[in-house]
């Protein structure tokens, strides 16, 4: 089929039987949920965009399966130009959305997959790569969106996966059957899941050979019997439930996190990708993590870009643009923002080909990346915050703004500069507490910090990559030390 269009996408969404939970009841139509719905608006934002002349070059690529134009969320990567697009198009959605638009898990565990099991089946004889290939066929002709879902709920840290108190605290084999497996376990903070209609399954750790029943990679259908998602709550999610736009301050976009339980779910034997071969459990995994670490250099600036801009037009509203300490403000945050996109284009210009074919980032620096985005978005929002002033959290509400009686002394008192209307004061004043403190903040503050690992992960790989003793070797060279 053709490229879907967004309200292909939504049409096709209302097809799945997914069972999900929210506030102690299962929604039956999740698609037009008013605390859903923001969030699958950000995934149809990608095919919209895929069908816009002038985003084509970004949005779509060339499937080197099949010689079809696709969507490049769903594309495997085949050079250094289509890792530079990736960031590019990352930052694109960043921009239309100002939300996390949820493909890139999906995008990123593909690539990793890819390589992987080629590795596998080189070493082992396995078929996992012909199972993936087909699968990658099949969403591609489809245009299908597919989350990752790789993070366990890991129970106690200090402990292997077959070793917890409880077993399912890794997802795990529990049973093997002549034509697939049965799986049991849950995966956390699962961004996504919710808007897809296919999962790629990972496991989270490296594993030993005790481990081999949690050594297991696959894909199912994200309405598959077994499998029912608890969505997590969000500062401020209720206010969807309001129906006042500028009080959600993002009102059309936003994301959903949930709690994916794999309540003895079967997977036949096509759909496997990895199943015991334990030592490649952490090659995926640290793939993954690096396509991952190397998407935020992309997604997180986008994001970036509004929040600057929000900031910008709140100076301007409150009458301080003019101010040094307001420019120099806006200059430091637009250096951070820019410092987290070099490192994006930096790690997939250096970027090379794996042994399958298609391009792995350069894993140093996509972790320099991320381990940058743990840090600058949060001094991007507090100068935001800085800006914008106390009205951002202290404002009334949308319904106070339209009372006959109290919005006349809102509009009097909340205004800034005379020639602004309050109201586009108080929405963009919305916007940035949405931005740093609410709904989207999951997507841009707090994910800035967990998604894709948390801190101590890049650097446990920035050690691993950074080659220390090679650069030893450079010292001893120029001091003219000889061993």
């Amino acid at each position: 089929m053709a490229l879907m269009t967004g309200e292909q996408y939504l049409d096709s969404m209302r097809k799945l039987n997914m069972q999900i939970y929210m506030f102690g009841e299962k929604i039956e139509n999740f698609v037009d949920n008013p605390i859903l719905r923001p969030s699958l608006n950000s995934v149809k934002a990608t095919y919209d965009l895929a069908q816009m002349p002038e985003y084509e070059d970004l949005m779509t690529a060339t499937s080197s399966l099949t010689g079809k134009k696709i969507n490049r969320f769903t594309h495997l990567h085949q050079s250094t130009d289509d890792l530079i697009k990736k960031v590019k198009m990352q930052r694109l959605c960043g921009q239309k959305t100002a939300a996390c638009f949820q493909r890139c898990v999906g995008m990123d565990a593909f690539n990793a997959t890819f390589s992987t099991t080629y590795e596998i089946d080189e070493q082992y004889g396995t078929h996992y790569h012909d199972n993936f290939k087909k699968f990658v066929e099949y969403v591609q002709d489809n245009d299908l969106t597919v989350d990752g879902a790789m993070t366990d709920p890991k129970g106690d840290r200090s402990l292997a996966p077959h070793a917890q108190a409880d077993p399912d605290m890794y997802l795990h084999v529990v049973e093997r059957r002549p034509d697939g497996i049965v799986v049991r376990g849950a995966k956390a903070h699962q961004t996504g899941f919710s808007n897809s209609h296919e999962v790629i399954v990972m496991p989270t750790i490296a594993m030993g050979p005790d481990d081999k029943d949690y050594a297991v990679a696959f894909a199912c259908p994200t309405d598959a019997e077994g499998i029912f998602l608890i969505v997590g709550r969000q500062s401020c999610d209720t206010r969807k439930l309001e129906g006042s736009q500028m009080d959600v301050g993002n009102s059309e976009f936003g994301g959903t996190e949930a709690l994916v339980i794999f309540d003895n779910v079967f997977i036949p034997n096509d759909r496997i990708f990895l199943n015991g071969e334990f030592e490649y459990a952490g090659l995926l995994v640290e793939r993954f993590a690096g396509y991952h670490r190397q998407s935020y250099g992309g997604c997180k600036v986008g994001v970036g870009d509004v929040l600057i801009g929000a900031a910008a037009l709140a100076a301007e509203y409150n009458g301080a643009q003019k101010a040094s300490h307001i420019k120099d403000k806006l200059i430091e945050m637009t250096h951070l923002n820019e410092t987290l996109y070099c490192c994006g284009i930096a790690c997939s210009a250096e970027g090379k080909a794996t042994k399958s074919g298609n391009y792995l980032i350069d894993l140093l620096l996509a972790n320099v990346c991320k381990q940058n985005v743990t840090r600058f978005p949060y001094e991007i929002a507090r100068l935001a915050e800085d800006i914008a002033g106390g009205l951002m959290v202290t404002a009334p509400s949308e319904k106070d703004f339209r009372d006959p009686k109290l919005g006349a002394y809102i509009e009097k008192y909340l205004k800034g500069v005379n020639k602004v209307p309050t109201e586009n004061r108080l929405r963009i004043l919305r916007l940035i507490e949405n931005l740093t403190l609410g709904t989207a903040a999951v997507g841009y503050r707090t994910e800035s910090m967990h998604g894709a690992g948390s801190p101590q992960a890049q650097r446990i790989m920035i050690q691993r990559q950074g080659n220390i003793g090679m650069k030893k070797k450079l010292a001893k060279a120029i001091a003219k030390i000889e061993d």
